[in-house]
């Protein structure tokens, strides 16, 4: 699989910056930049599989990724329910059709599309089933979903409900195995991002969770020390791992799922 990373169209510097709720991840940010790379090797490890496809990615969010995608896609549409976020990818990534929609109810023909993205958002939503019921309706047989959540088991531990707010319910990698399944996907491949050994030094550094170091100043609401501004400003997505070894240890879930082709659906 290609690690090769397509860069972003140059964009001008007069874009308002989407706010940083909490609710998403975005870029230029350097204490966000821990979480944004995380979120970002996702697309960096799957883009090969968005090559000369038609995309939609469902909950695109700052619309970074989406423009990641269409620098090899054969058109990229966005949806996201966020009207702010809509405007946004509109004027900042002027490649990326965008349209506001809700993800219960995707505003795009039946099998119309070859890939559908989902990186860091079925989590948030209410209706999880629902939303891939719509992935399998808009994709054409034998086209695939590309899924990541966080794993409930490293994100959440020993908890019933999320430690996000913005989180309705979190899952490990068998309940996504499930939930995908029933919804009439087959799971070609599931993938588990990891620490690997920069960060795992980082961990050793700040008390033994990096993580947790990231959150406890930030809960302070407080300035962060500059050492550790300084090595989370500095994290790459080459300090992950995305890999099928060791799932339940994994910190995000990364599953790509197909739809039957039109012969298979027959049988």
């Amino acid at each position: 699989m290609s690690e090769a990373v397509i860069p972003a169209a140059p964009v001008a510097d007069t874009h308002e910056p989407l706010p940083l709720t909490g609710e998403r991840t975005v870029p230029g940010i350097a204490e966000e930049n821990y979480w944004f790379r995380r979120h970002e090797i996702a697309y960096a490890r799957l883009l090969d599989r968005c090559a000369d496809k038609t995309v939609l990615e469902a909950g695109s969010g700052e619309g970074y990724g989406a423009d990641m995608i269409a620098g090899v896609a054969a058109g990229v549409t966005g949806v996201d329910y966020d009207e702010g976020a809509v405007a946004h990818v509109r004027a900042r990534y002027p490649r990326v059709r965008m349209i506001q929609g809700n993800l219960a109810a995707l505003p795009l023909d039946d099998e119309s599309v070859d890939v559908v993205v989902n990186f860091q958002v079925i989590e948030h939503l209410w209706d999880q089933a629902q939303f891939l019921r719509e992935c399998l309706r808009v994709l054409r047989p034998g086209g695939e979903l590309l899924i990541s959540t966080p794993n409930r088991i490293t994100f959440s531990p020993g908890r019933d409900t999320p430690l996000n707010p913005f989180h309705t319910r979190e899952l490990n990698a068998a309940e996504l195995t499930e939930l995908l399944v029933e919804a009439g996907f087959t799971v070609t491949e599931m993938l588990g991002v990891h620490h690997g050994a920069s960060l795992k030094a980082l961990d050793a550094k700040h008390g033994g969770s990096f993580i947790d170091a990231q959150i406890e100043r930030a809960l302070a609401g407080e300035p962060w020390p500059a050492d550790l501004t300084a090595d989370v400003a500095a994290v790459t997505i080459e300090d992950f791992d995305l890999r099928a070894g060791d799932i339940d240890a994994s910190l995000d879930l990364v599953a790509i799922a197909e739809k039957a082709s039109a012969g298979r659906a027959r049988r």
